[in-house]
């Protein structure tokens, strides 16, 4: 079975006491009943504006690793400025109303492009997006409690079909199926717990009892039982012939999210899975991309000791499946991340590899980054033009290195005032807030 799950070669991320509110808390195997209809606008049109406590209200300006950089060339009043004009264009285009539930809260998806088909459907990646960035963002957003709840409650009304705890990858539903994808069901997770956090599970729902319902989901239907290590789907059978548990893609390395829930589940297998992960992007470097550090959208295994290598091409996506694509352009930024909040020696490395030799690559200006590339550092066909999505992720990188100062604040300039679409847009975002020192981990 193949699944597209994200964007594919597109041209045009403190328990606090509340008063609880009188209804039931909400787990995460229910599923609301929806009782009208989505908004035709994209601007969402708030109904119910109760909110509790603000435990982490934006700016944090979150104290990183020793030795990180910020961009500075602008102060931290202009960073966070700039985050909250992002964030505003961010929502206006992509955060929609899509009706309410049976006690009339209000439901919100994310869109999947601004305009036309792609407006009008949400994959759980992008809702999985939007759950990380609203708990950020409350403080600033007055109205984040309940976009993020609604996010939630929308998840819950479509559960994959193989494992209902899940959210089905694609809605409306399409004919390749309505199960799940990795990451996002992985982003909301690591939401329900930066909810709980930022405003605690005494109200309307217990986001750390969901977050724990989702992360087991997580963990029985998409953790490979030996290799622990990300499945594609629940829709993967691990002993699967062509897509199995040795068959991962590079983005779902999400070592932060990893790490939040083993912190939040005390289960020492989010910590193989880390190191699992870290172990597979390392043997790739040194066998693959020894000058460029570059990994490809997807990874597979041969031998019985599952030494990994770069998915042939039509692997499941399209031709590009072997090289650092529209999959992989993410990993700076997810593994950049962990380099940053947890201080992580090995992720550090990883990043500094991919940073150092884009910095080289483009000599300096990183405009001329290309939209993909092997491994080796050849730019892909139709690969000649810019786009923040590839160069985003690498400003999370570069901040490990002090010795990268202006490439940061290139990058930092080339991308916090370009919008595109909804895949690009989102991941910028996600990128910016952790550029200006705004991300953390609950």
């Amino acid at each position: 079975m193949k699944r597209l799950v994200c964007c594919l070669f597109i041209v045009s991320m403190g328990l606090t006491a509340c008063a609880p509110i009188n209804s039931p808390t909400m787990n995460a195997t229910q599923i609301p009943t929806l009782i009208s209809s989505e908004s035709p606008t994209s601007t969402p049109t708030i109904e119910l504006t109760e909110t509790s406590a603000i435990q982490r209200p934006f700016p944090q300006h979150t104290p990183y690793a020793q030795g990180s950089i910020l961009p500075n060339h602008r102060s931290q009043a202009q960073l966070d400025e700039d985050v909250r004009i992002f964030y505003e264009s961010w929502k206006a285009n992509y955060v929609i109303a899509a009706g309410s539930d049976a006690s009339g809260a209000p439901l919100y998806r994310i869109a999947f492009g601004k305009e036309g088909e792609n407006h009008e459907s949400t994959v759980s990646e992008g809702q999985g997006f939007g759950m990380i960035i609203v708990p950020v963002m409350a403080g600033e957003d007055p109205d984040a409690q309940v976009i993020f709840d609604g996010l939630w409650i929308f998840a819950r009304s479509h559960p994959s079909e193989v494992d209902p705890r899940l959210m089905d990858w694609k809605v409306p539903d399409n004919e390749s199926g309505n199960d799940s994808a990795f990451d996002g069901d992985t982003d909301m997770a690591l939401g329900l717990l930066m909810a709980d956090a930022q405003w605690g599970s005494l109200g309307k729902i217990n986001y750390k009892a969901d977050a724990l319902t989702l992360i087991s989901g997580i963990q029985e239907s998409t953790i490979g039982p030996k290799s622990r290590l990300p499945m594609l789907g629940d829709w993967t059978d691990p002993e699967g012939e062509d897509y199995n548990q040795y068959t991962p893609r590079s983005s779902d390395f999400m070592l932060v999210n990893f790490r939040a829930f083993a912190a939040a589940t005390n289960d020492d297998l989010w910590k193989s899975v880390i190191s699992n992960s870290q172990n597979i992007m390392t043997s790739i470097q040194q066998s693959y991309s020894p000058n460029t550090g570059l990994i490809p959208d997807f990874i597979v295994s041969s031998g019985e000791n599952h030494q990994p290598q770069p998915a042939p091409a039509n692997f499941l996506e399209g031709p590009d499946d072997g090289h650092y694509a529209y999959n992989a352009g993410r990993d700076p930024w997810r593994v950049g991340a962990d380099a940053l909040l947890y201080n992580d020696a090995t992720s550090k490395t990883i990043v500094n590899k991919i940073s150092h030799w884009a910095e080289s690559a483009t000599g300096g200006d990183p405009t001329t980054f290309r939209a993909g590339y092997d491994l080796d550092g050849t730019p892909l066909d139709g690969s000649e033009y810019f786009t923040t999505f590839f160069v985003a992720p690498l400003g999370v990188a570069a901040m490990s290195d002090p010795s990268q100062q202006q490439w940061l604040n290139r990058i930092y300039d080339a991308v916090y005032k370009t919008h595109e679409d909804y895949y690009e847009d989102s991941v910028t975002l996600l990128c910016l807030i952790t550029m200006t020192g705004n991300a953390w981990v609950p």
